[in-house]
């Protein structure tokens, strides 16, 4: 049987811990592979990991199909949904996931309309139930509530999303920085960031800080001194960290 391992669908699995995956292995060594792999098509669904050191071992395996799906966006959804259940996710993997979900449903909304809408001009103009159903899921209220996390929290995640170096989002995951501080860091110049990661969990609570500081400042006295200085320090900062950055790629071809 030929069984297609998606990569895209593995983004969606945390690896195992060197642990976990010992366990696991004499697991199905002693007692074999109990449960199904599930498979759409030829697509493996769910069952991964027994996949991977069945395959290794020579474990035999049964497999059974889903016959739910009709996209491989559904079997994304099923993914998330699965993930979204797991208690062991950081705030941080459950709001990545919800908000990857938002984007699957609003790509779908126009096919939804399209299969789902009479043909006449009249009964064109009235969304239909489905429409509905399918926009209801992907407000900012629904999408947070799904991860189980503030609104607010929710849009921390997606501006970390937009703007964050990887540098700082492994810090995240490492927890040595909260997602609203990261929020703050993720929204200085990329050398800035990369300079604050480099120097750990006390590096970036300073840069969080005087993020915070700075936009405090210029909200409460824009055309004030300390406003302004609160700018040039900022412009400061950010041209230490690029200039820090410059230093080391310099550093980096010298050596080679």
């Amino acid at each position: 049987m030929n069984i297609t391992v998606s990569e895209e669908l593995r983004a969606y699995i945390d690896p195992l811990t060197p642990h976990e995956h010992e366990a696991l292995e004499r697991s199905l060594l002693s007692e074999g592979c109990r449960d199904a792999l599930v498979l759409w098509g030829d697509v493996l669904v769910d069952g991964h990991n027994r996949y991977g050191i069945c395959s290794r071992l020579g474990i035999a395996f049964n497999t059974v199909q889903n016959t739910q799906f009709k996209s491989m966006d559904d079997v994304h959804l099923w993914m998330i949904d699965q993930h979204l259940g797991r208690r062991s996710l950081s705030d941080f993997q459950r709001g990545v996931l919800a908000l990857r979900r938002k984007d699957i449903l609003s790509a779908s909304v126009p096919a939804v309309v399209e299969a789902s809408t009479p043909e006449s001009t009249a009964a064109a103009s009235t969304p239909s139930s489905a429409h509905n159903h399918v926009e209801a899921m992907i407000t900012s209220d629904a999408t947070a509530k799904a991860a189980r996390l503030s609104s607010s929290t929710l849009s921390h995640i997606k501006k970390i999303q937009a703007s964050a170096v990887p540098e700082l989002v492994a810090a995240i995951k490492s927890g040595s920085i909260s997602i609203t501080a990261a929020a703050n860091v993720a929204s200085l110049p990329v050398a800035e960031q990369v300079a604050a990661a480099a120097g750990g969990k006390k590096e970036l609570q300073q840069a969080a800080r005087e993020v915070r500081e700075s936009r405090a400042v210029e909200r409460s006295e824009p055309d004030s001194p300390a406003g302004m200085i609160a700018r040039l320090k900022q412009t400061i900062t950010s041209l230490s960290a690029e200039n820090a950055a410059l230093k080391a790629q310099l550093a980096e071809l010298t050596a080679g």
